[in-house]
């Protein structure tokens, strides 16, 4: 989307390439702060830097900045490892409202105030305290714009606004984090309807894209840090240990593997349980309204490396599935190494998505 603020627009004359500020994203998330920068090659954008700081649990808790001091000082450390001073910024899903409605018009502005005079019963929200923004997505057969629409408490706005100022950092603009997933694990001009599900630390994040556009998002707070403790509790091993046998061992089956393997399950099925439940109610809304049913889904996350995940769930939920890949827009891997490696990108996927958005009109 162009923007959750009108103000954060990009410029309407953007400056010359040389002049302009380096393509850059920064996601935040409850295990830390990550920053990408690109860089245009020969053949196409490559990953110039990146960075990332973790945080301590407690300082940033279901979308919201609780240790301001420890941010700021994470947001510091990580813009200038990256070398950067501004960025297109996330904001997270758990703190967004998805909507769709249709509206009379052919312009955007036209659009945005017939959206606003009932945004009370888009959004539970008290309409002075929203801010919010929408991309058309088509038209109804009344010929009517259909608009996608997200939006967001003005304090969320105005409490990240805040901590990035205090850190020193510009705000080129701000993005709800699946817009950023989607553009940077699709193809451009994809027009499939996926599932992309981000396996975080504490939370796992669902949202079902069309032509790269989330039409459906949701949080629930079960992450990888679950299979870790499972890990702990079964070998009684310390944290680090247990995530170095999670990478090793995943959830694959092995000789002799069985009682890991039943520890492991007992909590991946919890996983499971909670995306086949959202993923029913989308696919039952896509027959009753003329979406179109979720085609394949993508992991990505920092969790999303587990060894046997994809498969685990493929054949559970009948649907392809594949772990993402991170670069998917950016130069091909013919012409250049990336400086991460693939188990490391895959945390990355919004932070890339954000640095991408100055590199196309998003949403125009």
């Amino acid at each position: 989307m162009p923007s959750v603020f009108s103000e954060r627009l990009r410029a309407a004359l953007a400056p010359p390439r040389y002049l302009a500020s380096p393509l850059s994203g920064i996601d935040i998330s409850t295990s830390g702060v990550k920053v990408v920068r690109l860089v245009e090659g020969p053949y196409g954008f490559l990953l110039g830097d990146y960075a990332q700081v973790r945080l301590p649990l407690g300082v940033y808790t279901d979308g919201e900045i609780i240790d301001r001091s420890t941010m700021t000082g994470a947001l510091v450390s990580a813009s200038k490892a990256a070398g950067i001073a501004d960025a297109n910024v996330a904001l997270p899903e758990s703190k967004s409202y998805l909507f769709e409605t249709a509206a009379p018009g052919t312009k955007k502005e036209e659009w945005r105030i017939a959206v606003e005079q009932h945004l009370d019963e888009l959004v539970p929200l008290p309409p002075a305290e929203i801010s919010f923004d929408i991309v058309n997505v088509g038209q109804n057969s009344q010929g009517n714009a259909l608009i996608a629409g997200i939006g967001f408490a003005r304090r969320i706005v105005d409490d990240t606004l805040s901590a990035f100022d205090q850190a020193g950092i510009g705000v080129r603009s701000l993005e709800a984090e699946t817009f950023a997933m989607a553009r940077a694990l699709l193809p451009t001009g994809d027009t499939s309807t996926a599932l992309i599900i981000d396996v975080g630390k504490t939370t796992t994040k669902m949202a079902v894209v069309t032509n790269r556009i989330p039409r459906f998002a949701t949080t629930f707070g079960i992450g990888g840090h679950a299979l870790t403790l499972a890990v702990q509790k079964h070998f009684g091993v310390t944290e680090a240990e247990a995530r170095k046998v999670k990478a090793e061992r995943g959830i694959v089956p092995a000789p002799g593997n069985e009682d890991y393997l039943a520890a492991m399950l007992s909590t991946v099925s919890a996983i499971r349980d909670e995306i086949s439940r959202r993923l029913e109610y989308w696919q039952e809304k896509a027959t009753l309204s003329g979406h179109e049913p979720v085609s394949h889904i993508i992991l990505a996350g920092g969790n999303a490396s587990v060894r046997g995940l994809p498969e685990y769930l493929e054949g559970v939920l009948k649907i392809p599935v594949s772990a993402g890949d991170v670069f998917t827009n950016l130069a091909s891997r013919d012409t250049w190494i990336p400086p991460l490696d693939y188990t490391e990108s895959l945390a990355y996927a919004t932070a890339i998505g954000l640095a991408l958005r100055d590199t196309v009109d998003p949403y125009a």
